[in-house]
């Protein structure tokens, strides 16, 4: 008999240094399903070999819940429409706003500073201090009590 709590928890047992290259993957993932104008789900049927457990959960996540981050997102992405931001940030928008709303066990500091680090990583120069902006003011707003010490808003150092 299964005791899973649903997605929210389904993550406690991923080790820090597998759940980040899941987080790659899964963007990966993403990236390849919206430049092939599939659906994440399409995507992952035509693997020859699954990815790991935690990237098959962000990029089914992203889909599932997909309504809800785009208005999210479309909510605090100041000058740019989600259609209109370049793929990968896109890409990475979603799966951290997905992370904020459904992996709870995975604290709000850990998904911005994993987001940004993707963004800088794998997008344009400007694109970690855009995604930490957006994403700072998506976790205001889904996770209103956990905030940095002092009750400060989110926010990852960029240096």
């Amino acid at each position: 008999m299964s005791t899973s709590q649903g997605p929210e928890r389904s993550s406690r047992h991923v080790l820090p240094g597998a759940r980040r290259r899941a987080r790659e993957r899964a963007l990966e993932l993403l990236y390849e399903a919206e430049t092939k104008d599939l659906s994440p789900t399409q995507l992952l049927a035509e693997l020859p070999v699954a990815p790991e457990e935690y990237a098959s959960q962000l990029v089914m996540g992203v889909e599932r819940r997909g309504e809800e981050v785009n208005r999210l997102l479309g909510r605090h992405a100041t000058g740019w429409t989600i259609e209109r931001m370049p793929v990968v940030d896109r890409c990475v928008l979603r799966m951290a706003a997905y992370e904020l709303l459904d992996e709870l066990d995975v604290p709000v500091a850990v998904v911005l500073d994993e987001a940004v680090e993707l963004a800088k990583t794998y997008s344009t120069e400007d694109s970690g201090r855009y995604v930490n902006g957006v994403l700072s003011a998506v976790a205001t707003e889904v996770r209103p009590d956990e905030r940095q010490s002092g009750g400060a808003p989110f926010r990852v150092s960029l240096e």
